[in-house]
């Protein structure tokens, strides 16, 4: 008989009532997601997106202040070699700009999880995607969605093209060629920046919603990083990378309905609002399909949410241990501000916050 998605959360809450008695009597009542002083220990490996890289340094940090003993080794390599190493066993743990799809879940194998095991997937990094280029004298411009598909499909090639002059009335905008930088590694980032141009402007952008960059020419750079060092180091570039990274870069805002939204983590966070939850998923397993067409006031649809990905059930116990207490952490107001402050993300909804902490309550 199949669980329906209810069932499943009413299993899991309960599980987590328990948990949480049970850290009330050895605790004298602390809350879940914070670990008794120095209970966890050892050493946790994990890589992917390179987008929440600052995040998962300061959630180490944090987690270190009342575990010494634990330490947690990231490689920033990309969202699709962090899903890859999961898969196959080589990390605990996997940071990725999209969750596994249902027909990659099926497909399986998780080496590292226990045969059968779902998936533990949750939304603990929430930030803006920033439209960042690099024009001596212009920190800010608009642009509109069929403008920036044309200028990353290649079809708008210098800055005093005709569409962007109409959306930047006032702006003296050069004759410079436009060098688009788009990522060379396989990429959550690029995902999401795909998939919002082929939402919003098909018809310019035909090459659908990828995370290995399709369109030839422009300039490649490894990891976000790469990208924003060669926005920096040229002129007329452009390029996509997580907002924590923009640093004194000009940025776009987007249109959004009928007026342009810059990037912040309050109108990131408000996208992430109006956006349902994927169906057909386990309890444990919380994807938010994001409504990229969105025109409601203050939201900013250039955005990406970014998972922490594990095995609901370890074939080692110790390493679920280690990550179930990394997750906790990751999902705690504590963790949620860490991230905030470091990196400019946009904190979880306290709902959501209970949700992840019911899915991470049944890691074993």
């Amino acid at each position: 008989m199949k669980i329906t998605r209810i069932a499943q959360v009413g299993a899991l809450a309960a599980v987590a009532a328990l948990t949480l008695a049970g850290c009330a009597a050895n605790e004298s009542g602390g809350p879940a997601t914070e670990s008794p002083e120095g209970a966890l220990s050892g050493n946790l490996v994990g890589g992917g997106a390179s987008s929440q890289e600052v995040a998962v340094q300061a959630w180490t940090a944090g987690l270190q202040a009342t575990n010494p003993g634990i330490t947690v080794d990231y490689d920033p390599s990309g969202s699709g070699t962090g899903r890859e190493a999961f898969q196959a066993g080589a990390i605990a743990f996997a940071g990725s700009d999209r969750p596994f799809t249902l027909d990659e879940i099926e497909a399986g194998p998780f080496d590292g999880c226990v045969e059968g095991s779902e998936l533990v997937e949750i939304p603990t990094y929430i930030s803006p995607i920033a439209v960042i280029f690099n024009l001596d004298g212009i920190e800010s411009l608009n642009l509109d969605a069929p403008t920036l598909a044309g200028i990353f499909a290649g079809t708008i090639t210098t800055w005093n093209d005709p569409a962007i002059v109409a959306l930047n009335e006032g702006v003296a905008l050069p004759a410079t060629n436009i060098n688009p930088v788009h990522r060379s590694d396989k990429s959550g980032t690029t995902g999401n920046f795909t998939d919002y141009l082929s939402a919003n402007a098909g018809s310019v952008w035909t090459y659908g919603s990828v995370e290995e960059w399709p369109v030839s020419g422009g300039e490649a750079a490894q990891g976000t990083s790469g990208v924003v060092s060669a926005v920096e180091g040229g002129q007329g570039t452009i390029g996509y990378a997580d907002a924590s990274r923009a640093g004194n870069l000009g940025t776009a805002a987007i249109k959004v309905g009928d007026e342009f939204v810059s990037y912040s983590p309050e109108a990131a966070a408000a996208s992430v609002d109006v956006s349902p939850e994927e169906e057909g998923r386990a309890a444990t397993d919380i994807a938010i399909k994001l409504d990229r067409t969105t025109t409601e006031a203050g939201t900013y649809p250039l955005v990406l949410v970014s998972y922490l990905i594990g095995c609901a059930q370890y074939a080692d116990a110790e390493t679920g241990e280690l990550v179930k207490g990394f997750f906790e952490y990751a999902a705690s107001e504590q963790g949620q501000t860490a991230a905030a402050d470091a990196a400019g993300s946009a904190p979880i909804s306290q709902t959501l916050r209970e949700q992840i902490n019911t899915a991470v309550a049944a890691i074993e």
